[in-house]
């Protein structure tokens, strides 16, 4: 039998029945099936019922998935013993509104249920610290978190919650603007040096630099006291949620969530892939940490700026003295700031982690913290896009091996993004190496006992980049993935074959990879039919589709 599903909201445009929309654009019906293990399937019509034979469906599968088959099959399969990998969506970064309300919640309602009857695990939502904490200090409004919450467990999916500490706009996939609490910019326009600002004196309003983490910049408190305070609100509000249906909080601890320095910011078309960006150390308290250490090694002149020969954002390493192949990135000076720049990054991520392991131990919920993938350069000796951002990762340094060690001391997930991308995919003249950055990451979680969790970089619907996250999801050399977060819940993904392509993902990452199609129905895994109509013969079988 066949359950149709309808509501106020007009979830489907009947005129166009080929793709599913959402939150934007809700209009239509959800048709769910119960599949009975028979023989034969029954595919239900508006207008008429078409029964076909096992051997004739799968032949029809088989002719219809094979350019599917040809983009997604791995060359090898997850072994037997191989866990599943569960997959999350991300929802959209506006889910709660400026006012603190779930945005569209008959939509998001809708969508929820898509994703779980395709076999999702859970989805991601952005805690902005903007949105939260917005009229004044230490008032907080988690009310459209709360709805988000209850609906989530009723439709039986896990939340991961980020602690978003940073600013919304200006970099890749912003779709919105959620700037930092209104309280705390005009803490920044009385003193400018609470942002990370570069050695052209150019700041940057993302998030709150960490030079001054320990002093009580911010009406009495320090950064990590107001970070502490929100995430105890957070834990007091929830507290019967947390893990169970909130099953991880990923703390953030830079621009876009990732421990990192804004070194590449897109704003104001600053920075332009594959620039190599600049170093953000430039604001009085980094400064003042600067000179400091190099005084304690007698070095006194070494503390007086940044390096004056790393050029600009967009230029490239050999265009530069400091990263160029035997660049200064490499002498004793060079190898004293980097030590300096990213033992500051590191000393952050340890401060947060350990004030969220305090707040959140005994919660049940597990703790992640985001890495960003920073491929570019990555074939060149000094990886100068990595070194501007915090890594100091050179064709002689691990920079990654001290960063899953931080985290694997608190038990934090390590949640590394660029997942989906292949070196083959790259333009040539950026010396890039998604695929090399990954099984790095890979091998340093493992070597540290950190459990390592993936995202993909950026929107991608095709099949080949869901066959690459399987290839990456594997533990053949390195750690396995944990968890997967797919980016992002949007309209496009729940058109037809973006839709077909996501299902039959979450299909093989539930079962080691071991999986290649997608039946016509997916009886196999999900209730949901899948509206791919592309003839009017078609149409007439069946019509479901979710907006």
């Amino acid at each position: 039998m066949a359950l149709t599903l309808r509501s106020s909201t007009s979830f489907i445009k009947l005129k166009d029945s080929r793709c599913f929309k959402t939150l934007d654009a809700f209009s239509g019906m959800v048709c769910f099936a119960q599949i009975r293990p028979s023989c034969r399937l029954r595919a239900k019509s508006l207008t008429q019922e078409a029964q076909f034979s096992c051997e004739r469906t799968l032949n029809l599968e088989d002719r219809r998935n094979e350019k599917w088959e040809k983009l997604h099959k791995l060359s090898d399969t997850h072994g037997e013993n191989d866990s599943r990998v569960p997959v999350f969506v991300m929802l959209p970064l506006d889910t709660i509104s400026y006012g603190g309300n779930l945005n569209k919640p008959r939509a998001m309602n809708a969508s929820l249920m898509a994703l779980k009857s395709a076999g999702v695990e859970g989805v991601m939502v952005d805690s902005w610290w903007g949105l939260v904490e917005k009229e004044r200090p230490m008032k907080y409004n988690w009310e459209g978190y709360a709805e988000l919450v209850k609906m989530a467990q009723k439709h039986g999916l896990k939340l991961q919650v980020v602690m978003s500490f940073h600013q919304c706009g200006g970099n890749v996939g912003d779709s919105c603007s959620i700037p930092l609490p209104p309280w705390v910019l005009e803490e920044i326009s009385k003193n400018p040096d609470l942002v990370y600002t570069d050695r052209s004196g150019r700041r940057n309003p993302e998030y709150i630099s960490l030079g001054c983490d320990s002093l009580p910049v911010l009406r009495g408190r320090t950064p990590i006291q107001v970070y502490a305070d929100y995430m105890r609100s957070f834990r007091d509000r929830f507290k019967d949620y947390l893990g169970e249906v909130i099953a991880e909080i990923q703390v953030g601890m830079g621009p876009c969530g990732e421990l990192r320095y804004p070194s590449y910011p897109e704003s104001n078309g600053t920075w332009r892939f594959p620039g190599i960006g600049e170093f953000q150390c430039y604001d009085k308290y980094m400064r003042a940490s600067l000179q400091a250490s190099a005084e304690a090694i007698g070095k006194e002149d070494w503390g007086r700026s940044g390096p004056h020969d790393s050029g600009q954002y967009n230029q490239f390493p050999e265009d530069t003295r400091f990263f160029r192949r035997d660049g200064t990135w490499n002498n004793e000076y060079g190898q004293f700031f980097l030590e300096w720049y990213s033992g500051m990054l590191l000393e952050h991520g340890d401060r947060i982690l350990a004030a969220a392991n305090g707040i959140f131990q005994g919660t049940g919920a597990k703790l992640s913290g985001k890495v960003a993938g920073i491929h570019w350069h990555y074939r060149t000796r000094s990886h100068a896009a990595e070194l501007t951002a915090g890594y100091y990762n050179t064709r002689h340094q691990d920079g990654y091996l001290p960063i899953a060690r931080m985290m694997g001391k608190y038990g934090v997930i390590m949640n590394f993004t660029c997942m989906e991308m292949r070196d083959e995919e790259q333009p040539g003249n950026a010396n890039c190496s998604p695929e090399g950055l990954v099984r790095q990451v890979k091998m340093a979680t493992k070597t540290a006992g950190t459990e390592l969790a993936g995202e993909n970089a950026l929107e991608r619907y095709d099949a080949g980049a869901y066959s690459q996250v399987l290839r990456t999801s594997r533990s053949d050399s390195g750690n396995g993935l944990s968890a997967f977060t797919y980016l992002r819940m949007n309209k496009r993904l729940f058109e037809g074959e973006n839709w077909r392509h996501l299902v039959e993902f979450v299909r093989n990452m539930s079962e080691g990879g071991r999986s290649t199609r997608l039946s016509e129905s997916d009886s196999s895994r999900t209730d949901l039919y899948i509206g791919f109509i592309k003839e009017k013969s078609e149409r007439k079988m069946k019509k479901a589709a979710l907006v």
